[in-house]
Formats: structure tokens, sequence, C-alpha cells
């Protein structure tokens, strides 16, 4: 993900074959038994992890606030209750909707954040500027629950800095019945003689509408050759009359109610609005799409620091994070949190992937600083 647009980009680090994305698919997916991925530990139950005691350095809960800055929509009201309810302490919630919306503000130090949640991406690019604590959240009592393909991660090795949130992939969401019937490719949603013109919506996501549009042009994403970006840019060019909207907000409400037929979305946002309009699809493009993974941190000068490690302990609880799972609907990091997630999203397939679609599904790396400047461009152009 780098210095773009975006809110998603797993680096090629992550080192994911197609059977290890299925054991991270878990929550009883195809590629291992119902229950837990099979290759991982047995986890504490949850009420073993909650009971256990603190670690002699960890902070016990005392009250106060912590003032968290997460994705909209990206976390249960009743989960924050029940948090406030266990700790004592107050959470103030504040949304952002990229990940360079979350940079920026960091960096204008006009915000006063406690948790903040990046994506992997942009998690190396924040410790590199030295805007996160590393307050070493695999150290923490509920750190032994991380699942081991998440603790050595490429952006931040043996989770010195972070602890994982939730991960999924970027595809499509379409009404066969509004776009004339499979969708199956990015060619297939950048055609700008597609049935649902007019009502095609797409995130407002440099990297990944980039990343996307490159795919549909026969190119990689971070490529360096020129010549793709010119290909890009009429392909966008050609397209952005039939976009109704592009806005990584509502876009669940959009999808649900048929104001649009065909939108870029989050896997775990189009599970919620698949819960209300049965009849939407999730297509995996063949072209490949995008595996991403978003991360609690502490940012520098956070005031509330003690706070923060009980909040990101606590969601490491396998229970604590299984609800969260429910409610987004994506999958998350944490050994044993498929024991509480519904049945619903086990049996989701834009959830839990096939072997077919988690080989389509890959870590991208992150852009070099040629290839940022070009995605920079093409995305100048595109919005104007």
């Amino acid at each position: 993900m780098i210095a773009m647009k975006t809110r998603r980009g797993f680096a090629a680090a992550f080192a994911l074959s197609a059977a290890s994305v299925m054991i991270l698919a878990g929550c009883g997916g195809e590629a291992t038994p119902a229950g837990a991925a099979a290759t991982e530990p047995a986890a504490p139950a949850a009420s073993e992890a909650a009971a256990s005691a603190p670690a002699a350095d960890f902070p016990t809960a005392n009250g106060g606030e912590l003032n968290l800055y997460n994705w909209t929509d990206y976390i249960s009201p009743e989960v924050l209750k029940r948090f406030e309810t266990e700790t004592g302490i107050k959470v103030n919630l504040d949304n952002f909707d990229s990940n360079e919306t979350l940079l920026a503000k960091l960096q204008a130090g006009g915000a006063n954040y406690d948790v903040i949640v990046p994506s992997d991406y942009m998690v190396a690019q924040m410790i590199e500027l030295g805007l996160l604590e590393q307050v070493n959240p695999a150290s923490f009592p509920n750190g032994q629950n991380i699942k081991p393909a998440f603790l050595d991660v490429y952006f931040d090795q043996g989770r010195g800095y972070t602890a994982p949130y939730m991960y999924g992939t970027t595809g499509i969401a379409y009404d066969p019945s509004k776009t004339g019937g499979p969708v199956t490719s990015w060619a297939d949603f950048f055609s700008p003689s597609s049935p649902a013109a007019g009502k095609v919506g797409t995130l407002n996501d440099q990297v990944e509408v980039v990343h996307a549009a490159l795919r549909a042009v026969g190119a990689q994403p971070c490529s360096t050759d020129k010549a793709d970006y010119v290909k890009v840019e009429s392909l966008l060019a050609d397209w952005k009359p039939g976009v109704a909207v592009i806005n990584s907000d509502g876009v669940i409400g959009r999808m649900a109610s048929g104001e649009q037929s065909m939108h870029m979305m989050w896997n775990g946002a189009f599970h919620r609005a698949k819960a209300d309009n049965a009849g939407l699809e999730y297509a995996f493009p063949s072209e490949g799409l995008n595996l991403w993974q978003d991360n609690f941190a502490v940012p520098v000068g956070a005031q509330n620091v003690d706070n923060a490690k009980i909040f990101i302990n606590w969601m490491m609880d396998p229970a604590n994070i299984g609800e969260a799972t429910n409610f987004v609907g994506y999958d998350n990091g944490i050994t044993g949190s498929d024991a509480f997630m519904d049945a619903e999203i086990a049996g989701d397939p834009a959830v839990v992937m096939s072997a077919e679609n988690a080989a389509l599904a890959k870590p991208t790396p992150g852009c070099s600083v040629e290839a940022i400047d070009l995605y920079d461009q093409v995305w100048t152009t595109f919005k104007k």
C-alpha cells in the first residue's frame, strides 16, 4: 500500500501459497476440518484467556478513556460497549476512509488517538516514519493467540508494533439480474458497455482501483512500464461516464438497496450487504485480486498507552474478536475465534474461499517510488 490512496495492499513477503491462504481463510473452511485450522496450536478457552493473570508488567484496567481511530463501520458497537462495561474504560470512536487520511492526520499532529487501525503496507510505512509505539503486542497475555501465519508478517516481524485485526479480499459485488449475467473479471467491471453502466460504484481507493485496472489491461500491479499506464488511463477515461459513485463509505447500503448494481467491494462488506439482498454475488476476478490485512497499533504521542494495551489485548481474546468478525463479516488473525463465529460467516464463499478462488487472491508487493508516481498520475487524472 505505500504512499497511495488505498486501504489495502499485502506484500509478497507474507509468503502465502494457495494452500496457506486456505488455512488463513479458516473458520471451518474447505481447506481445514470444521473448527480451527489444522495447523494452528490449540487455543485456550475464552474464559481461560479472560481469567488468566496478566503479565507482571501488563497494565490493569483503572478507568479513563481510549481514543480509537478506525475505518468506518468496522467494529461492533456492542463489542465496544462490552469492553467499556468489563474494563471501565470509555471508548471515543472516530473514523477514517483511507490509510492516507489516517497518515495525514497523524503527521499533521492534529489528533490524539490511542489505537489506530492501519493496513499492512501502511504499518511498514508508519514504522519507517517513526509514528508507531513499539508496544510488543505478541508479548501481551493474549498475544499467544495470534495465529502463527500472522506473527512474522513482512510489515512487522514478530509483532513488535501491531496486533492482527481482520483480513480479506477486494473483489466485485454485483446483482446478476442487472448486469446481464455473471461478472467474472476486472475487464467485465471496467467495461463501458456493461448493462450496469450508470449504476456502477467503485471504492475511493487509489491503489485498489489502479491495481485492478492494471490487471484488466493485462499488466501487473506496481508495474513501472509507462505504456501500461497509458492503457489504464484510456480504460478509466472510457469507463468513468458510467460510474455513478466513487466512494468507500456507504457501499453496503448502496448495494443492499439496489442503488448500485455493481461495485468494487471488500468481501466482508459484501457479506453484510448480501444479508439484506440475497440476490447479490461476489466475483473473484479471473485476473486476480488483492489479499490484505488490517491491524491494531498505538501511535507515538498516544495519551492513554496503558488503556491502548488493555484494549488490544482484550481484542485478541478469541471470544471478543469472534464477535467482532460476526459484525464486520471478515475473518481475523486470532486462533480459536472460529468457535465464536456465526455459521453464516463460515458458509459464505466470499469470506471462506474455495481452493480455486484462494489461488486468485494474492498478496500484492509494495510498489516502488517510480510506480507510486505513476499511480498518482493516473488517479489524479481519473478523479478530475
